[in-house]
C-alpha cells in the first residue's frame, strides 16, 4: 500500500483539488497552483485522475510512480485527463456539472514473481517489453468482469504488444491503489 492511507478529509480536499483544478483551466488555461502543507497530501506519489460523464469514461491521466507532491499530480493529472487525453474530444465547460472525479492514489509497484499473485479488485497491473508499457488500474477488471486472463490480455493489449505476450517475455508489475471518488 501508498505510504500513508489517505483520511477521508484528504480524499475530499483532493476531489475539491481536481474539480477545481478543471474549473481553473477553463477559466485561465493554466494549471492551478497550491501549497499543501499537510503530510500525506505532501507526498510524492503515483496517481491518476479518471473523469466519467454518466458513467462513461471521459478521461483518464496518471503517474505510476512518484514524481510530484500528491497534490501538484492531482492538479496535473485532473487537467490532462479533462483536456489532453488523446482518446476523447476535450472536456466542454457545460459538460463539468455532469463529470464524476475518481482518484486512484497508487502504490509503488513490484515485480510479479508469478500471475497466481494477481488478486483481481486488489492489483493493478503493469506489462511491459522494451519501450512499450500498458497499465491497468485494480478496478478496471472489476468494471469489466474480467477474469485474470483477461486482464492480462487487456494489459498487454494497451502496451501495444500481442495479446499472450504475457505468457512470454513480458515483464509484469503489480501495485495496488487507494481508489475513492466523488
Amino acid at each position: 500500500m501508498p505510504k500513508t492511507q489517505l483520511n477521508i478529509d484528504q480524499q475530499n480536499f483532493l476531489l475539491k483539488l481536481a474539480r477545481d483544478a478543471i474549473q481553473f483551466y477553463f477559466k485561465t488555461g493554466k494549471n492551478l497552483k497550491t501549497k499543501c502543507l499537510e503530510g500525506a497530501l505532501k507526498e510524492k506519489r503515483g496517481a491518476f485522475v479518471t473523469l466519467k460523464i454518466k458513467g462513461d469514461l471521459k478521461g483518464c491521466i496518471g503517474h505510476p510512480l512518484p514524481q510530484e507532491p500528491l497534490c501538484k499530480t492531482i492538479i496535473d493529472n485532473a487537467v490532462m485527463a479533462a483536456f489532453k487525453d488523446y482518446r476523447f474530444e476535450p472536456l466542454k465547460e457545460e459538460e463539468l456539472p455532469d463529470v464524476t472525479i475518481e482518484i486512484s492514489a497508487l502504490s509503488l509497484p513490484k515485480p510479479a514473481k508469478d500471475i497466481s499473485e494477481i488478486e483481481i479488485g486488489k492489483h493493478g497491473i503493469i506489462v511491459s517489453r522494451g519501450l512499450n508499457r500498458g497499465l491497468l488500474l485494480p478496478q478496471v477488471p472489476v468494471e469489466w468482469n474480467w477474469n485474470l486472463e483477461t486482464y492480462l490480455k487487456h494489459g498487454c493489449l494497451k502496451a501495444g504488444l500481442e495479446e499472450d505476450a504475457w505468457k512470454k517475455d513480458a515483464k509484469i508489475e503489480t501495485f495496488t491503489a487507494q481508489v475513492f471518488s466523488e
